[in-house]
């Protein structure tokens, strides 16, 4: 953890000498699972969910984003309204940290420079690295293989409003497909117990982050002209 904090400190620094705005901050909110266990609904946050972001404000429309997150994702099938998954009982808790890459973009010009109220929505997407435990069920009992990394694709939509000069509050939710089926156990990469595997074993996990942030912008007044 430490480590990844004094290499985000250093992408800020490195970046600063540029006569843009530069927006960092946290984020706060929550997490959900989508996938074979438990119910289907995508957007029920269950567990707290953490993180820090830095945008680089390339112009009133777009950012570069870097985003560090983590929390625990878990799903129970007693929660379900389908039957089928009721019975089977399973339960599953697993442990993410994602960071992510890519671009921000804003429905409307968001030039902070200019006097008075800014609002805008959003979309965010782009590459993310997610470290997780890969976990498999042996007689209902959750096991794990080992931490794993998978590649997963953030999509992101939301709202944020120039609160004053320097702070920016937004409010998002954000779907991440990865490119893994073993965050809830349904699918061991363990391929000696691949009878093992439960559910539609063709389709991947998804987790979903949604909650607010703040950041404070700092940097030169930029000029947005073309490079």
């Amino acid at each position: 953890m430490t480590k990844k904090i004094s290499i985000f400190i250093y992408l800020i620094l490195s970046t600063a000498m540029y006569s843009q705005i530069h927006e960092v901050g946290v984020f706060l909110g929550g997490s959900n699972y989508i996938g074979d266990i438990g119910p289907t609904t995508h957007i029920a946050p269950n567990k707290l969910a953490l993180g820090l972001l830095y945008k680089w404000n390339k112009s009133p429309r777009h950012s570069y984003r870097i985003a560090y997150m983590q929390s625990n994702i878990t799903s129970n099938d007693l929660d379900s309204k389908e039957a089928s998954r009721n019975l089977r009982g399973y339960r599953f808790e697993n442990n993410i940290k994602e960071v992510s890459l890519g671009l921000e973009f804003n429905f409307f010009d968001f030039n902070l420079h200019q006097i008075g109220n800014k609002t805008t929505p959003y979309v965010y997407s782009g590459v993310s690295y997610t470290r997780y435990s890969s976990l498999f069920f042996i007689n209902g009992e959750e096991k794990t293989n080992s931490r794993r990394g998978t590649i997963a694709i953030p999509m992101t939509i939301g709202i944020k409003s120039k609160l004053n000069r320097s702070f920016i509050l937004g409010l998002e939710v954000g779907a991440r497909y990865t490119f893994a089926d073993d965050l809830d156990g349904s699918k061991t990469k363990n391929q000696n117990l691949s009878h093992l595997n439960f559910g539609n074993i063709n389709n991947n996990d998804w987790y979903v982050f949604s909650g607010v942030t703040l950041t404070y912008t700092f940097g030169e007044k930029p000029c947005y002209c073309a490079d």
